[in-house]
């Protein structure tokens, strides 16, 4: 896989998520000391979406993946919507739950907090990761295990190809669902704003990471974050692959519960679903609501097979992977 590559090339490879990650935070950190901190930090997040954009060109992971798919205008509008601005237009996007979070912290923290707000504040930010991205594990998990919920999530995974712009493509329910499992714990807890903002800040970056079509090796922080690498397993058709990783920034609760997947072979470059999703914005927006919409992107009639089938129809086309194919990478995810 490396055959032909330049020393320069493969130094690149292994900096550039670690540098662009660094770069995002300490651009955020000093966003949130400016009087207008909001706006000052989607000037940074454009500017990390603008470097991403050009390493997806200069450096691509899989250049099928460069091809225009007709979704761009449906990914954005999804991303204003969900997450606030994205890429160009909506960088207000990435700061959605900063402002939810600036109004709803004050009115919904609990008389009977006991957040440890005298620790360090690097301290109270990486414990309120943890507590966000257990509930971020439970929201992602049930969207692909119960019916009623995949019918939501299956708008994310229906694109063919991951690069930057998609990120933010969620409807907006699964959003919600989302938000309401990984943020009320911690507005309870009494968190102050401050951990909002960062694990917002976070999330944000993680997320344009993740789903970027950049070259880019990250090893061992397989073990920790959600990387490129996982999240195109995750993407996977095949069943056993794609029901995996589901750590939105970090992957500690799919190594506790082992649903983390990492294979030493290369991801899969064909992604999507089985099922068919709507045509237009507003169209993909009411789909999940309908009977007919609903066996739309579950790809066949519920009545007709029975709950283990539909379930292991859910974005499965089925025909790639063996089974000794799959039980040699359980083997080889178990033993990393």
């Amino acid at each position: 896989m490396n055959e032909g590559k330049s020393a320069l090339y493969m130094a690149t490879s292994w900096a550039l998520w670690p540098t662009i990650f660094a770069a995002g935070l300490i651009g955020a950190g000093w966003a949130f000391h400016t009087g207008a901190p909001l706006l000052w930090f989607n000037v940074v997040y454009l500017s990390i979406v603008a470097v991403i954009a050009g390493f997806e060109r200069l450096m691509p992971y899989e250049h099928e993946w460069l091809k225009r798919d007709g979704e761009t205008f449906n990914d954005i509008a999804h991303t204003l919507l969900t997450k606030g601005g994205v890429q160009l237009a909506a960088a207000v996007g990435a700061s959605a739950p900063m402002a939810f979070a600036t109004v709803a912290q004050p009115v919904l923290t609990s008389p009977m907090a006991t957040w440890p707000d005298h620790w360090p504040l690097v301290v109270q930010v990486g414990l309120g990761l943890v507590i966000a991205e257990f509930g971020l594990y439970l929201a992602h998990r049930a969207a692909h295990e119960i019916i009623s919920l995949w019918r939501f999530h299956a708008l994310h995974h229906s694109v063919e190809r991951l690069w930057v712009v998609n990120t933010g493509r969620f409807h907006v329910v699964d959003s919600l669902f989302k938000i309401a499992l990984s943020q009320v714990p911690l507005y309870l807890l009494g968190a102050p704003l401050a951990v909002f903002l960062w694990i917002s800040a976070v999330t944000a970056f993680i997320g344009l990471l993740t789903h970027c079509n950049m070259d880019v090796r990250t090893g061992p922080l397989d073990l920790i974050f959600s990387t490129p690498r996982l999240h195109r397993w995750h993407h996977s058709k095949v069943l056993a692959e794609g029901n995996t990783n589901y750590g939105e920034n970090l992957v500690l609760w799919d190594q506790l519960f082992g649903t983390y997947f990492n294979p030493a072979r290369r991801p899969p470059a064909e992604i999507g679903i089985s099922g068919r999703i709507a045509e237009g914005f507003v169209a993909q927006l009411v789909q999940p609501f309908s009977a007919k919409g609903s066996r739309q992107i579950l790809g066949r009639k519920p009545a007709s097979v029975t709950k283990a089938t539909i379930s292991a129809n859910l974005y499965l086309d089925h025909a790639s992977r063996t089974e000794p194919e799959l039980d040699e990478d359980r083997s080889f995810t178990r033993s990393s």
